[in-house]
């Protein structure tokens, strides 16, 4: 459907503005904000970049729960770095959204109504150390590959928020797999969390590229734009295929056990997530929807006065400036 809307949105361009765009695109050139863009180029973007943004802050929620319960002081102030990374990470992005004309505000007023999503990786738990870990090594990991193309992607402000992104974000993936290991190297007990922890975060990380190709309806356009660089499926394999080699180092067990080497392939073979529990969770029906959604908007009232206080300052200051003119 937003396909449609997009390619009905393209036909109403200028055609030979639309010509010369994706020539720019097809040599490879980077679009700025200033550029000329068809109008679901930008309004592609702004969901991209907004929903990209959105999970990096609701992101927090669930390994900020943690930094208090960290089990030595070292894993603390690891923790604590990866959390500040990922609302460093999400200024960068609203940075790159607003050059395209909408607010922070905008956007996040779309998210507390429910209009802009966060990635469905966040409605899930983390119910004890081990998930802690689980969550850098296979969520940030997963994060990494979606990433990594799109410091390729052609709008140059999203493009090179990325470099620094990838950068961090391959940092937060080798602390979370060092805590699992330390787990599965350690007691009977502490192997046993961590290997529930994979067991329980291995679907929901494979849900994080996004629906199959086939039911995907933004990725075609996408990819014409460059906006994407890869499918959703060759990323999710290219995921399998690093990640279950590290599983076997570990000396854990696959969490899927239909896995298998397909010699023919040169791949894994792999069962898909439940997509019907994908898009449950995507209408807000996951684990923990109600409560992501609320500790955002509770932060956003308890910021209010900060808000305020800061468009009063500026008003007050150009208010002064016009008068000195």
């Amino acid at each position: 459907m937003y396909a449609q809307m997009v390619q009905s949105e393209a036909t109403q361009d200028d055609p030979e503005k639309l010509a010369a765009f994706q020539a720019r695109i097809d040599a490879g050139e980077k679009i700025e904000p200033k550029d000329w863009m068809p109008e679901g180029y930008r309004k592609t973007l702004i969901r991209q970049i907004g929903q990209h943004a959105h999970s990096e802050i609701v992101g927090q929620l669930p390994e900020g729960n943690w930094i208090t319960r960290a089990p030595t002081l070292e894993r603390k102030a690891i923790l604590l770095a990866k959390v500040q990374d990922e609302a460093g990470h999400g200024l960068y992005l609203y940075c790159a959204a607003e050059t395209m004309g909408v607010s922070r505000d905008e956007l996040t007023e779309m998210l507390l109504d429910g209009r802009m999503k966060y990635s469905s990786i966040f409605n899930y738990p983390t119910l004890n150390w081990a998930d802690i870990g689980a969550v850098g090594w296979l969520v940030d990991g997963a994060a990494i590959m979606n990433q990594v193309p799109l410091q390729r992607t052609s709008f140059g402000p999203y493009s090179r928020a990325m470099i620094r992104i990838c950068k961090e974000e391959s940092f937060h993936a080798r602390q979370g797999f060092d805590a699992i290991r330390k787990m599965a190297e350690g007691t009977p007990a502490q192997k046993k969390m961590a290997q529930d922890a994979v067991n329980r975060l291995w679907f929901p990380a494979l849900m994080m590229f996004g629906p199959s190709d086939k039911d995907s309806v933004h990725s075609a356009q996408s990819m014409a734009w460059k906006i994407k660089i890869n499918t959703n499926d060759e990323l999710r394999q290219k995921f399998v295929d690093q990640t279950v080699p590290q599983i076997e180092f570990l000396g854990l067990d696959l969490p899927d056990p239909t896995i298998k080497w397909n010699e023919e392939r040169g791949h894994y073979d792999y069962s898909d997530p439940d997509w019907s529990e994908f898009f449950e969770v995507i209408k807000g029906n996951g684990p923990c929807n109600v409560d992501r959604l609320a500790a955002r908007n509770k932060a956003w009232d308890d910021g209010a006065w900060v808000r305020d206080g800061l468009l009063a300052h500026a008003k007050k200051k150009a208010a002064r400036q016009h008068a000195a003119e």
